[in-house]
């Protein structure tokens, strides 16, 4: 541009002469100022080559600057992704061991969970292992730690379950130990006493209690009541042949002592056992006839035991005495003989007729007859009225049943069967009367069958005795006396 510049200014200045001085003056002073601006041109070219070099530099410094940057950042993006892979690996290891972890949590939990629930029934059952046994009386509120666990008030520990199996190894042992110690018990009277207590393992539990009137110590069998926890004495005391072998036990002379191995149940049995006493006004009204046929027939037969008392007689004897008499024809003291022993039935009825003894045989025998036929109706008074009392008291006792079952059906229309214990009186009355009519009936009805027995037997004596005394004086008439033929000759 400054070489255009310049041959412009060169035709400018060619056009005019008058002005050429000028424009020479002009041209130097352009000259001077081109070659200034020329100069100036150069520095600024000098300047702006130096300022591009510089830029140049600058840049070529910046672009190493750049590079250097970015392969730094290069440097640190693969560091970087390479950090970022190993994080990622880590991330999947975390993960991969968190989903580990997290099932082996659950599967802790469930085992927990089976734990804490084995552990609670566990305790449910020692709770009611101590519950039923005797040694609950006797340590009070060793259970008590078990109700938390129970209840799941809180978690279970190590400790509770050292405890746990403490108390249940303790009391394994207290079940098979026999131990006699001091111990609070509900005496009959509903008192608190502390007695002596024998606790045959926890089967059976036996009280010796000292009398406060100064007599002789109570023993009797105690009840163990698993509401309470408490032992009560029996109610009723056992029987005079138990209670000495509870002493003779206590007092180490006996080896063997009475055990309920049912763990109480036939101890309240026992107490609840009726005796015949006590069941007979169960039975209703139609007990009563039944006592009264029990109560004559028992007259009776003290009746005839008299009777047969008063009648007996050594019969052999007291023929062979007769015998010897009749021999000797003492008639005198034959009947000094009878008439001494007239309360018997043999010497009565050979009394009533030693008077036909000069009469014939036939007159003889019909006088034994009658006198025998006499006797029978006493030696068989109430014979026949014992045996209506045997067949009487069963139809009674079967009388009660028919009304004791009427009772029950009465019962159940009116209240249904839904509580038995309505239908209870019924029954006992229907059962009671049956067992009271053949408990009635079969003694009266051996006794009935052993009368007769005796009757018949009697009877079959006095025929045959009789018989024999008539053969005896026939005998000894025939041997005193001549034959009627020989009389009739002399």
């Amino acid at each position: 541009m400054s070489r255009i510049f310049a041959i412009l200014l060169v035709a400018c200045l060619a056009g005019t002469p008058a002005a050429a001085k000028d424009i020479r003056q002009a041209h130097i002073d352009l000259e001077k100022q081109r070659q200034a601006m020329a100069v100036q041109a150069e520095d600024e070219l000098a300047r702006a080559k130096a300022a591009a070099r510089e830029n140049a530099q600058a840049i070529r410094r910046d672009r190493q600057a750049l590079e250097a940057a970015i392969s730094r950042l290069s440097a640190g993006n693969k560091k970087l992704k390479k950090e970022n892979q190993g994080l990622e690996k880590n991330i999947l290891a975390l993960g991969t061991e968190g989903d580990k972890l997290r099932a082996a949590l659950e599967e802790s939990r469930a085992v927990n969970k089976e734990l804490a629930g084995f552990v609670r029934a566990y305790a449910k059952d020692l709770d009611s292992l101590l519950d039923q046994s005797l040694q609950s009386a006797l340590t009070p509120d060793r259970e008590k730690f078990l109700g938390p666990l129970i209840n799941q008030e809180r978690f279970w520990s190590m400790d509770d379950l050292r405890r746990m199996a403490d108390t249940a190894l303790e009391e394994i042992e207290a079940s098979g130990r026999v131990e006699f110690r001091q111990g609070p018990i509900i005496d009959r009277q509903g008192r608190d006493r502390t007695a002596k207590i024998l606790t045959l393992g926890n089967f059976t539990g036996i009280y010796v209690l000292e009398s406060e009137t100064g007599a002789s110590p109570e023993t009797g069998f105690l009840i163990y009541s698993d509401q309470s926890r408490r032992f009560f004495a029996l109610s009723k005391l056992p029987s005079v042949q138990l209670k000495d072998q509870l002493d003779a036990y206590l007092a180490g002379d006996a080896d063997a002592v009475p055990m309920d191995m049912s763990r109480g149940g036939a101890l309240r049995r026992f107490t609840h056992e009726l005796n015949l006493a006590e069941q007979v006004p169960k039975g209703g009204p139609i007990v009563w006839p039944i006592l009264a046929i029990l109560g004559l027939a028992l007259l009776i037969l003290l009746e005839r035991w008299v009777f047969f008392l008063r009648r007996r007689l050594k019969v052999e004897p007291f023929m062979a005495e007769v015998r010897r008499l009749i021999d000797a024809e003492n008639w005198a003291d034959c009947e000094t003989l009878m008439a001494g022993r007239k309360r018997a039935l043999i010497p009565k009825v050979l009394l009533k007729v030693l008077p036909f003894r000069d009469r014939s045989r036939s007159d003889m025998e019909n006088a034994l007859q009658e006198a025998i036929l006499g006797e029978i109706p006493a030696i068989e008074r109430f014979l026949s009225t014992l045996g209506m009392l045997a067949a009487i008291a069963p139809l009674m006792g079967l009388l009660g049943t028919v009304t004791g079952m009427i009772n029950t059906f009465h019962v159940i229309t009116y209240y249904g069967t839904g509580d038995p214990r309505m239908m209870s009186g019924g029954i006992s009355e229907a059962l009671v009367t049956t067992m009271l009519g053949l408990a009635v009936a079969i003694p009266i009805m051996l006794c009935h069958t052993l009368l007769s027995r005796m009757v018949e037997t009697h009877i079959s004596r006095m025929e045959e005795k009789a018989v024999s005394f008539v053969n005896m004086v026939f005998k000894a008439r025939n041997e005193c006396r001549p034959p009627e033929g020989a009389a009739q000759e002399g």
